[in-house]
C-alpha cells in the first residue's frame, strides 16, 4: 500500500491542530519506510495516533490569586493619624488588581485574610460614629471585586455590633471555620467556600488564631468559642474532599508561621504545622504576625504546600500563579509559583479615591477635631529607660477613673508623639492605639511583684558591666540598626508604688517594691485593686499568667468592674473636661544601679531610634 502523494498545499493550522498533525506524521512516515515493514509501523502508528488524539483534548487554566491582609483600616494612601501621605492602602492595591484584571479577567480572584476594621480612624469612624452608612470596609471590598474574606482577631475586637453588620454588608462569604457557637457548636460563620472558574473548582477554607479569649473581653464575642486550629483543619479537609472534590484547596488562616503555645492551651500561628502535618492544602495564606513570607514546604506525603503572608498595611500582596493542564474534566497537572508584590511604587487608583471621596472627607473632619491642648510634647522613647509623661498620663487617667490602688500599663506604639498644642482626634490614635476595655482587677501584693518581674524580665537585659545593654535588643534583619528582642505593648510599668528595677540581677529578682506613693506600705500578702487595659486582663502577653501566676481561667474570677466603652473613648472626654493639661513623669520607679544605667540608656537610646 503506497498513499497518493501528498498535495504541496497540505497545512497545520495556525491553532495548531494535534488531529492534523498526526495525519501529516502517519503518512509521510508510511512513505519512508519500505513496504515489507508497512504492518509493523501500521500498529505502532495508530497507537500513536490514539495517544496524540487523547492529548488533543487538553487544555490549560491560569488563575491568579491576590491576598492581601492586616490591612488595619489603610485604606487610604494617608495617615489619618499623622495627617500625612502614607504608603500601601487599598487604593493602590486596587491598582494593581485592575492592572492584573486586564490579563486574567475573572481568572483573578482577590481574597482578604482579617484585621481589616482596627487601625486606622477610617476603621474606627464606621464602627462606632457612623454606624448607619454601610461600613466602609464592607462598600470598598464590594467594590475591589473581592471573592472571600476571613476573620482576625482585631475584628473580633470591634464587637458584634460591627463585625455582624460588615459581614452582612459585604457580597462575598466571610469565613471562619473554628469560631463556633456555644449554642450549638455549629460554625458561627461559613467554614469555607467553593469558587468555579473555567471548570476549576477552588475551595477556600478560612480560619481564626484561637488565643483571642486570652485577648479579649468576652462580651465582644459572646456567644462564641474558638477552636483549635488543626483540629478543625482534619475536621473539614476530609468534608470538602468527599463533598466537593476540589481541584485547588487554599486555607484562608489568619495566624502566622511560628508555631507557639498561648496561656497553656491556645495553639497560636499554627500556618506551617497544619501545612506539614494535613495533606490536601495547595496553598495557605497567612496573617495576623505581620511578618512577609514566601516559600513552599512539604507536607507528610511529601507533596508541596506554598505558604505565602504579605504582612500589613497593604503594603505588599500575597501574588500566586496557578497553571493548571486539564484533560476533560480532570485536571492532570498543576504548578502553583508565589511572589510578593510591593504596591509602594503604584500609584493609588483615582478611580478607587474619587468613589470613596465622601469617606474620606467624612474621616479627615473627623479627625481634625479639637478635644484640648497640651502645654507639654510627649513620647513613648523615654518610656523604655524610666518613668515619662506619655505612659504616666495613661498611668493617671487610668487610676483616675478606676479610683484603684496601682495602675499597670505599657507603650502601645513602638514610637509615638504627641507635639505641644492643640490635641485633635488624631493624636488619641497615637497616645492610645487598641480600642481595649479598662478593667479593675484584684491581685496581691505576690501578684503584683511578680507581673512586674515578668514584665522587666522580657524588657531589660541583666547588665554584667557599665558597657552592656540596658534593654534586651536584636539587630534588625536588614542589618539597619536594631530593635526589642520582644514586643514592646507588653513592657508594663506600674502607678501607685514606689519601686526599683535592679538591671544587674537575673530575671524574676529585679523588682524591689518600697511601698505605696501614698506612703503607706507594701504588703504581699494583702489584696490590692489594680486598672489595667482588657488586653492584659484577659492574659494579654502572659504577664498575669507566667508572672503573677494566675491560671488562665481564673483571670476572670479577679475582674470587679470593667468600662463598657474603649479607654479612648475616656481618654477624649478626660482631655475635653481638662481642657488643658501639662502631662509630666510621676517619677515612681526607676532602674538601678544608676552610674551604670545612665550611660546605658543613651547608647541604646541612638542604637533604637537614630
Amino acid at each position: 500500500y503506497r498513499p497518493a502523494k501528498l498535495s504541496s498545499d497540505f497545512h497545520i493550522s495556525e491553532q495548531g491542530s494535534l488531529s492534523g498533525l498526526c495525519y501529516f506524521c502517519t503518512v509521510l512516515s508510511i512513505q519512508i519506510f519500505n513496504t515489507r515493514f508497512m504492518k509493523r509501523i501500521s500498529s505502532i502508528f495508530l497507537l500513536l495516533w490514539a495517544f496524540l488524539s487523547l492529548s488533543a483534548t487538553t487544555r490549560e487554566v491560569k488563575l491568579k490569586l491576590i491576598e492581601t491582609s492586616d490591612i488595619h483600616g489603610n485604606f487610604f494612601p494617608y495617615n489619618f493619624i499623622t495627617q500625612q501621605d502614607w504608603n500601601g492602602s487599598f487604593a493602590r492595591v486596587y491598582t494593581y488588581v485592575q492592572q492584573e484584571r486586564q490579563t486574567y479577567g475573572d481568572n483573578l480572584l482577590l481574597m482578604d485574610n482579617g484585621d481589616i476594621l482596627q487601625g486606622q480612624p477610617s476603621a474606627y469612624y464606621y464602627n462606632f460614629m457612623d454606624t448607619v452608612s454601610t461600613h466602609i470596609t464592607a462598600a470598598m471590598m464590594n467594590y475591589m471585586g473581592f471573592v472571600v474574606g476571613n476573620m482576625g482577631n482585631h475584628d473580633v475586637e470591634a464587637g458584634h455590633s460591627v463585625y455582624d453588620r460588615w459581614i452582612k454588608q459585604c457580597n462575598f462569604p466571610v469565613l471562619g471555620a473554628n469560631i463556633i457557637r456555644t449554642s450549638d457548636g455549629q460554625p458561627y460563620l461559613k467554614p469555607y467556600e467553593i469558587i468555579e472558574r473555567d471548570g476549576i473548582k477552588i475551595a477556600v477554607l478560612g480560619m481564626i488564631t484561637p488565643a483571642i479569649p486570652t485577648w479579649l473581653p468576652e462580651t465582644l464575642w459572646k456567644g462564641l468559642s474558638f477552636a483549635d486550629m488543626e483540629q478543625t483543619a482534619r475536621k473539614w479537609i476530609p468534608i470538602i474532599q468527599e463533598k466537593e472534590k476540589p481541584d485547588v484547596v487554599i486555607g484562608l488562616f489568619h495566624a502566622g508561621k511560628e508555631a507557639r503555645t498561648v496561656a497553656g492551651k491556645y495553639r497560636e500561628d499554627a500556618s506551617a504545622e497544619i501545612a506539614e502535618r494535613i495533606p490536601g492544602f495547595d496553598i495557605i495564606m497567612m496573617g495576623h504576625d505581620h511578618r512577609r513570607f514566601c516559600g513552599k514546604i512539604a507536607n507528610a506525603q511529601g507533596d508541596s504546600v506554598l505558604l505565602i503572608n504579605p504582612a500589613n498595611n497593604g503594603r505588599t500582596v500575597g501574588d500566586i500563579e496557578i497553571c493548571l493542564t486539564v484533560d476533560g474534566d480532570k485536571v492532570v497537572r498543576k504548578s502553583i509559583q508565589g511572589t510578593l508584590t510591593d504596591m509602594d511604587k503604584l500609584q493609588p487608583s483615582q478611580e478607587f479615591m474619587a468613589q470613596f471621596t465622601p469617606q474620606y472627607q467624612a474621616v479627615k473632619t473627623f479627625v481634625s477635631e479639637k478635644v484640648g491642648t497640651f502645654t507639654e510634647t510627649i513620647s513613648t522613647r523615654p518610656a523604655y529607660f524610666g518613668p515619662s509623661a506619655f505612659i504616666d498620663f495613661i498611668h493617671s487617667l487610668q487610676l483616675d477613673l478606676t479610683g484603684a490602688d496601682i495602675s499597670f500599663a505599657a507603650p502601645l506604639s513602638f514610637d509615638a508623639e504627641i507635639k505641644e498644642g492643640d490635641i485633635r482626634i488624631s493624636d488619641m490614635f497615637n497616645l492610645y492605639k487598641y480600642e481595649n476595655m479598662l478593667y479593675t482587677m484584684e491581685l496581691t501584693g505576690k501578684e503584683i511583684k511578680g507581673f512586674l518581674e515578668e514584665s522587666y524580665a522580657i524588657w531589660t537585659n541583666q547588665m554584667q558591666s557599665a558597657d552592656d545593654h540596658l534593654l534586651l535588643l536584636t539587630e534588625r534583619k536588614d542589618g539597619n540598626g536594631y530593635t526589642f528582642t520582644n514586643p514592646s505593648f507588653n513592657f508594663d510599668s506600674a502607678a501607685g508604688i514606689i519601686y526599683t528595677v535592679d538591671v544587674t540581677k537575673p530575671a524574676g529578682q529585679k523588682i524591689t517594691i518600697q511601698n505605696l506613693a501614698n506612703g503607706e506600705p507594701f504588703d504581699l500578702n494583702k489584696t490590692y485593686r489594680v486598672a489595667l487595659n482588657s488586653y492584659r486582663g484577659n492574659g494579654g502577653g502572659e504577664l498575669l499568667t507566667k508572672g503573677a501566676s494566675i491560671p488562665q481561667d481564673q483571670l476572670k474570677d479577679r475582674i470587679v468592674n470593667a468600662t463598657e466603652k474603649d479607654l479612648r473613648y475616656y481618654m477624649i472626654q478626660y482631655i475635653k473636661d481638662k481642657k488643658t493639661l501639662s502631662p509630666q513623669p510621676l517619677n515612681q520607679w526607676k532602674m538601678i544601679p544608676e552610674e551604670w544605667t545612665q550611660k546605658a540608656a543613651e547608647r541604646d537610646a541612638k542604637l533604637l531610634f537614630e
